[in-house]
């Protein structure tokens, strides 16, 4: 019984100065649903986590430390993010300050990336992004 609670209060200690030290400065988004590898059927929902940075929407302006999702289907981050991100089937905009949006996909392998920018559709730099890759049966 003793080990056990040694266990437990070893994970609890451990998942606490994880997440803590995840949390402090560091800005992200960590694309949470669905998990990387995973297999799904179209469409397919995909939200975002904030850590450290705030969703908005981008009518709210340009405002440090917030803004919103781009969902990036299949193609590589922009390479001049100095620009605002383009819009057409493989950007798709979060310009709602959402966290979760459901798309169509077809079936087969894709890479998904999520990519945050403030009101004016212009990423952070560095980029502020994460990604999976799932398959669609």
């Amino acid at each position: 019984m003793k080990k056990l609670k040694l266990i437990l209060s070893f994970s609890l200690i451990f998942g606490f100065v994880a997440s803590a030290s995840y949390a402090g400065d560091t800005q992200a988004v960590v694309i949470s649903k669905p998990r990387d590898g995973a297999t799904v059927s179209s469409p397919v929902e995909v939200c975002m986590t904030p850590w450290g940075v705030e969703f908005e929407p981008a009518k709210k302006g340009v405002n440090e430390g917030k803004g919103h999702n781009h969902i990036l289907v299949d193609v590589d981050l922009p390479s001049d993010l100095s620009k605002p991100i383009g819009k057409d089937s493989n950007h798709i905009h979060m310009g709602d300050g959402s966290s979760c949006k459901t798309i169509k996909l077809s079936s087969g392998k894709h890479t998904i990336r999520t990519l945050f920018a403030k009101g004016n559709h212009i990423p952070y730099n560095p980029p502020i992004s994460d990604t999976i890759e799932i398959t669609v049966k």
